[in-house]
């Protein structure tokens, strides 16, 4: 998975040709490093979705501007816009994979 900040993140995520899913996490959320192991599986699962994260303790300008207000949090993008986010610490992996289903 790629590691995105402010420097790469219209390019990694908003000029992407294929879907996007953003991981907002951060070191101190248990919830978010739970979820991390099943995160890098379904990215390895399906390659057709991009998966990129965003440590949230390092990027706050990036939670920012994309209004990440809790964590874990997941947006999916299309064509550069943000269609679909989850969040919250009862998240699955189930709750992931559907909103993998949802971007193709």
């Amino acid at each position: 998975m790629i590691e995105v900040n402010k420097e790469n993140f219209e390019s990694e995520v908003l000029q992407s040709e294929q879907p996007v899913i953003v991981d907002f996490w951060g070191p101190k959320c248990q919830p978010c490093l739970n979820l991390m192991p099943d995160v890098e599986e379904l990215a390895e699962k399906h390659t057709q979705v991009k998966f990129v994260k965003v440590n949230s303790a390092e990027n706050r300008r990036v939670c920012i501007n994309n209004k990440v207000m809790g964590l874990p949090a997941f947006l999916l993008f299309k064509n550069g816009e943000e269609v679909k986010r989850i969040s919250g610490g009862q998240l699955t992996k189930e709750d992931i994979e559907n909103l993998v289903s949802e971007s193709l």
